[in-house]
C-alpha cells in the first residue's frame, strides 16, 4: 500500500490556496464553543473516501456521515456529512497529520466549523472531536479527547493533560450541558443588557 503523508501542513497550503497553518494551538473550551457553527452528538453511519480533482490537484477526500442524535448548537438535521482531506482509496492512502479518523459505529460529539471549506472541518482539527466510549470500570459512557484521555475538566482543555486531575471522567450529557451553559453566558465582547 502506498501512503502519502502530508507533513508539514504547509504542503497542504501549496495544494489548496488559503491554508497556511503549520501548527494547531489547542483551543480552550470557550473557543471551541464560540468558533463552532454546529455542535452535535452523532453516530457514524458511513465513511467513504474518493478521488477528487484532476492532474496536480488530484487528491483523496473522505466523507463521513453521522446520524445526528442530539443537536447542541445549530441544527445539523437528522443526518450530517463532513468532508475531510485524506483517506484511503484502493491501495493509495493520503494522511493529514493529527486529523481524526472515523469508522462506522463511532459515537462522537463534534464541534464543526467551515464544513466543505477547510481540510478538516472541526475546530482545532482533532480538538473538535470528543469520542464517546463505554467505561467498563464505571459502567457508563464517557468522553475522551483526541489523545484518547478521558475529559475531566473543561477549564483545562488546551492547557493541561486531563489525567492530571482527580475528577471523574465526564459523560456526554455533562459535556453537552456545559456547552449549553456556555452558550447562555454573556460574552465579554458583547454589551450586556
Amino acid at each position: 500500500m502506498k501512503i502519502n503523508y502530508l507533513l508539514p501542513l504547509t504542503l497542504i497550503g501549496l495544494a489548496f490556496a488559503g491554508i497556511t497553518a503549520t501548527t494547531v494551538i489547542p483551543p480552550t473550551f470557550d473557543q471551541l464553543v464560540k468558533q463552532a457553527e454546529l455542535i452535535f452528538q452523532g453516530t457514524v453511519t458511513d465513511a467513504r473516501s474518493v478521488w477528487e480533482g484532476e492532474g496536480g490537484q488530484r487528491h483523496i477526500e473522505t466523507y463521513v456521515t453521522f446520524k445526528v442524535d442530539d443537536n447542541v448548537k445549530g441544527d445539523a438535521g437528522n443526518s450530517y456529512t463532513i468532508r475531510m482531506l485524506g483517506g484511503t482509496v484502493g491501495d493509495q492512502t493520503m494522511e493529514v497529520s493529527d486529523a481524526p479518523k472515523f469508522k462506522v459505529g463511532d459515537r462522537d460529539i463534534l464541534f464543526v466549523e467551515h464544513n466543505y471549506d477547510q481540510f478538516v472541518p472541526l475546530v482545532g482539527i482533532d480538538h473538535g472531536r470528543f469520542h464517546i466510549q463505554h467505561d467498563d470500570a464505571t459502567g457508563r459512557d464517557i468522553v475522551v479527547n483526541g489523545e484518547g484521555e478521558p475529559v475531566r475538566d473543561l477549564t483545562k482543555l488546551g492547557r493541561e493533560e486531563q489525567s492530571a486531575t482527580g475528577a471523574a471522567a465526564m459523560s456526554p450529557e455533562q459535556l453537552k450541558a456545559a456547552v449549553k451553559i456556555q452558550l447562555k453566558a454573556p460574552q465579554a465582547d458583547q454589551p450586556t443588557q
